[in-house]
């Protein structure tokens, strides 16, 4: 049966059809989305719930331990961790990847609306979730600074013209107000005055709580006319608040004035964040965090974004200065370009290869069409399919250069070998397709099946790995049956049209030249072969080192889970002493920042501190640095050493960075890449184990900045309450909680609504009243009516102890919880870092400083790495024996498909010696790399057997003569396929641009592994072949 005749005899129909192919390719090109990786975001939510001047006890046990019991009921919540800080709690909760997002944000609610009402009567605000994932960079930047206004007036114009509409945006899940100050007015009490009068804090709060109201007041509706009721019952400014009476004392009023100074200023001072260039310095501003939905697509979202700046900041005033700091898809946009150049060369690069060996520019032509029909033609389907033209499609399209040419060599060469045989009647161009397309198109179907068959295991790896890689997986799968398809349609029918017979005095001396090295190279591995069959045992020996050698090289070479991207951006944290002040850590920070803009690599730094949604304690800063382009600097690990050892001189603050990645596996923000989860029910063993093992890490050569995010050494006044005396003078526990809460907690005690917004009234005591624990001297607290009424000072009814107290509280599925994180030292590779962390934690167990009720498990990326180095073998060896099924179903034989895998050892063992040559880690990619190997070396074999097992059936030859003739008539394409799919993934190799870290291990695996296996099973399989054949015969005989 011959599958092409209908096409070969039918020009017409199969051009159109393959018209209708690239039209519909062309219209998907138009249409497909960019993005750096596919989008396989877990669903993530965070929860935010902010209570000024609460302790990180009070947070976790009044706000974050009610949620959590709540939130650990929702199905599909895979994973939940939070941090409870002063004056804020941070829940983030990530779900499986089969719950859709809309889902988990409608459970989300329902959690929170059921857990409400244990949550304190006085929260300011009640929990928001936001539909983001922490660990996951902005998308972009923005800077809002002015040389005129004040940084509250820039706040103000930010939250309402804005972030509302920055948030309407499609695709944005965050946009995150750092360094926020919100306009408020604050009432700053002087707390001796007020005593001496006879007031407490509380009458304060009270008073002005009743004097400033904005409610419903009803409305007239007479016979004739209609009118509303209002009243000056708001007070809008800190002018109108100072002459407020608060009570009389001797028939004279005491107004606010006289007790407290009034002022217009933030809700929250202890707030600020700055942003500079090089050129501007670190200046004060608002900077607006942009960051996406999981999911949704980065480049789409920053073009909506872009679009509606220029209206935005029409709408502001002149002098306020909106400035793009850092834009994420700058480097996916030129990393998804140069893999686009990357493609077009390797297929310049292939049809140059094929014009080397064909020596016809006509026929030269043929694959040329094909080629780019067969990958065009995939994008329609890649279209239907949801996906993206992102770096792993673009790199299995590059790859699949070398795939689809084959299809097309391999029918082209058989006819044109047929028109160039010299027999009895020479063939017409058309006989010759047409003999030549029945007597190839078994060959091609079976090439077909198999590479597939290698790609299936691919499509069913686990977890967010296996979604990334479904995308590769199924463009290549693709790419190989439209490639399949043109080769039996177009090509043979372009071959009836275009080949011609070689007239050999029509070309000149390359052609004549070219010809005599083909001829003298087959004829030299001719000889070769024969003397290699003579000396079995010997090659035999040979590739039983080769399968050695394989094993020994899978432990040496080092291993990695994914290359580590240089996507211009570095995420920073900064840490000083627990105990340091606001003002002090403000100061520290601006001077990292200027250090870092002092570096040539550094484009723009927007840093921010203070306790918010984003930042959980006063004594850690954020930094966003956005470096220069590609060409214009260092690599960007180079630049994060540089950058690391210019922070390392300033005093009393240490600086830790690290790349932002495209693909990002964490929920939790940590101060390096890898992550170390310990948590226990027991909080004490949870803080000796944590110490002895960030001491045992510290030790480690391998690893670098080790950091733990357990901070327990915060200083606390504690007020230890004598109740006896306490309920002698009339005093509750209530009223001296309350007493502090309205001095020292930026305490919310009443709203002033507007037309756009709503306003905070601050209560606090003048900050000359709260420097330190001897303020606590000057406070007075409310007693009962029946014990005078008088306030009594607070060191009457207790005493004040210092201690050290936790700055901030975390847990992992509600059990507390702390996180060492740690980089691999330069040079050392994430396999050895991650074993050499396991010894240490074996040698902290035994030597019983981390105890059996602490539980010590690796997180996001290390964790990925663990489970990834698992399923390696797995999936090579899927692969394997998904290959051997196929290809025995399609020989009707045991034997062939083992003589066929044969070849495999070889092309494994040039893969992983040239990744240990190139100084890569065995990653995921790389391991993608042995697989797509596997359906490619596996080729020539395939198609050395197809002719030889043709000889023996149809004429009768003997299995050495079938096989030596097989080799010698195939070896043409055989070099020309395996050329083909090496120069294919050359450019992978040989790129330098911006995401080439990411398409390396690929190219380098498969380069590698090509050239090895070219040069080894050219000469392995013919004799394995030979043996197993002897073997049956033998078998056959026996059984006869």
């Amino acid at each position: 049966m011959n599958l092409s005749r209908l096409f070969i005899l039918r020009p017409v129909a199969t051009s159109l059809l393959m018209v209708a192919l690239l039209l519909s390719g062309l219209l998907a090109l138009r249409l497909l989305p960019v993005s750096a990786l596919p989008e396989v975001d877990y669903p993530t939510i965070q929860v935010t719930t902010l209570y000024p001047g609460a302790s990180p006890d009070v947070m976790t046990a009044t706000v974050t331990a009610p949620l959590e019991r709540q939130f650990g009921q929702m199905q599909g919540l895979t994973q939940m961790s939070s941090t409870s800080s002063g004056g804020a709690s941070v829940i983030t909760l990530r779900f499986s990847l089969a719950i859709a997002m809309d889902v988990a944000e409608q459970e989300v609610q329902a959690a929170i609306n059921a857990g409400s009402n244990l949550l304190p009567n006085d929260l300011p605000m009640p929990p928001l979730y936001s539909k983001v994932n922490p660990a996951d960079a902005p998308i972009m930047t923005l800077a809002i600074t002015s040389p005129s206004l004040p940084v509250i007036r820039v706040n103000d114009l930010v939250e309402n013209r804005l972030a509302p509409r920055l948030s309407q945006v499609s695709g944005v899940g965050l946009v995150a107000v750092a360094g926020g100050r919100r306009p408020a007015v604050r009432i700053q009490v002087n707390p001796a005055t007020l005593a001496g009068l006879g007031l407490s804090l509380e009458d304060v709060r009270t008073a002005i709580a009743a004097a400033n109201v904005r409610q419903a007041k009803g409305s007239f509706d007479g016979p004739d006319r209609a009118s509303s009721i209002d009243a000056n019952d708001q007070l809008q400014s800190a002018a109108e608040y100072r002459n407020l009476v608060l009570a009389f004392r001797g028939g004279a009023p005491i107004r606010l004035s006289d007790i407290a100074e009034t002022v217009d200023d933030a809700e929250n001072t202890r707030l600020a964040a700055w942003a500079g260039t090089p050129e501007t310095g670190s200046r004060d501003g608002v900077i607006l965090n942009i960051q996406r939905q999981p999911g949704a697509n980065v480049i789409d979202t920053v073009d909506r974004i872009q679009a509606l700046l220029p209206q935005l900041r029409s709408s502001l005033p002149a002098s306020l200065d909106v400035q793009v700091l850092s834009d994420r898809t700058v480097t996916i946009r030129a990393s998804v370009r140069d893999m686009q150049y990357e493609l077009l060369l390797a297929i310049a690069l292939v049809v140059a290869v094929i014009f080397v060996f064909l020596r016809s520019a006509t026929a030269t032509l043929i694959p040329a069409v094909a080629v780019p029909l067969s990958l065009i033609g995939t994008l329609g389907v890649m279209y239907l399919a949801g996906f993206s033209i992102n770096n792993l499609t673009l790199m299995a399209l590059t790859i699949s250069t070398g795939f689809v040419v084959d299809d097309a060599i391999v029918m082209i060469e058989n006819i044109a070998r047929h028109l160039e045989e010299p027999g009895a009647v020479p063939l017409t161009p058309l006989e010759a397709a047409l003999e030549g397309s029945r007597q190839i198109g078994f060959t091609i179907i079976s090439l077909t099946i198999s590479l597939i068959a290698v790609l299936i295991p691919l499509l069913f790896m686990g977890d967010v790995v296996g979604r990334l890689f479904h995308e590769f997986a199924i463009t290549m799968a693709v790419s190989i049956v439209i490639s399949a398809g043109v080769s039996l349609t177009l090509t043979p029918m372009l071959c009836a049209r275009l080949l011609r017979a070689p007239e050999p005095q029509k070309h000149g001396r390359l052609f004549h030249a070219t010809g005599r090295f083909f001829d003298r190279t087959i004829a030299a591995y001719g000889r070769m072969l024969e003397v290699v069959l003579n000396h079995s045992v010997l090659t035999w020996v040979v590739f039983l080192a080769t399968l050695a050698l394989t094993a020994l090289l899978y432990f040496w070479v080092p291993k990695g889970f994914f290359p580590t991207q240089d996507t211009g951006l570095l995420q920073a944290t900064t840490e000083a002493d627990q105990s340091i002040s606001f003002a002090a850590m403000a100061e520290r920070q601006q001077a990292v920042a200027e250090r870092l803009l002092q570096d040539p690599a550094v484009q723009g730094v927007s840093s921010f501190i203070g306790v918010d949604g984003q930042n959980t304690t006063l004594n850690s800063g954020r930094m966003l640095i956005d470096l220069r382009p590609h060409s214009a600097r260092d690599a960007a690990p180079v630049v994060q050493q540089r950058l690391l050892a210019a922070a390392q001189g300033l005093p009393g603050i240490r600086l830790f960075v690290q790349p932002v990645q495209d693909l990002t596996i964490e929920d939790r923000v940590a101060r390096t890449q890898y992550q170390l989860l310990l948590s226990s029910p027991d909080a004490a063993a949870l803080g000796a184990a944590t110490q002895a093992m960030q001491e045992r890490l510290r030790a480690l050569p391998e690893l670098s900045d080790v950091a733990s995010d357990l901070q327990d050494q915060g200083l606390q006044a504690y007020v230890a309450i004598d109740r006896a005396q306490a309920s002698r003078l009339g005093v509750t526990v209530a009223a001296i909680d309350t007493a502090l809460y309205n001095a020292f907690g930026q305490r919310l005690i009443s709203t002033i609504f507007t037309q756009s917004n709503q306003y905070r009234v601050v209560l606090e005591v003048a900050p000359r009243f709260a420097i330190g624990p001897e303020a606590l001297a000057g406070i007075y607290v409310s007693t009962t009516a029946g014990a005078g009424g008088a306030p009594v000072p607070l060191s009457s009814v207790a005493h004040i102890e210092e201690r050290h107290t936790p700055l901030a509280v975390n847990h992992v599925g509600q059990l507390p919880a702390a996180t060492l994180s740690f980089n691999a030292a330069p040079g050392v590779a994430l396999g050895d870092a991650v074993a050499q962390v396991q010894n240490a934690l074996e040698d902290a167990r035994a030597s019983g400083a981390v105890g059996a009720a602490v539980d010590a498990n690796f997180q996001g990326a290390a964790l990925a790495f663990q489970a990834s180095l698992s399923n390696t073998l797995l999936l090579i060896l899927a692969a394997v024996v998904t290959m051997y099924i196929v290809l025995g179903v399609l020989y009707e034989s045991m034997v062939h498909p083992v003589t066929i895998l044969s070849t495999l050892p070889s092309a494994t063992v040039g893969a992983l010696l040239a990744l240990k040559l190139a100084g890569a880690e065995l990653d995921i990619v790389a391991v993608i790399g042995i697989v797509l190997l596997i359906g490619i070396v596996k080729k020539n074999a395939i198609m050395m057997i197809d002719f030889a097992l043709d000889a023996q059936r149809e004429r009768g030859l003997p299995a050495r003569a079938a096989i030596v003739e097989a080799c010698r008539l195939r070896f043409r394409p055989i070099l020309m396929t395996t050329l083909a799919a090496l120069f294919g993934a050359l450019p992978l190799m040989l790129g330098s641009g911006v995401g080439s870290e990411l398409r390396f291990p690929l190219g380098v695996t498969v380069v590698g592994g090509l050239i090895l296996s070219q040069l080894l099973t050219l000469f392995t399989t013919p004799v394995i072949y030979l043996t197993f054949e002897a073997w049956s015969q033998r078998w056959r005989a026996r059984h006869a």
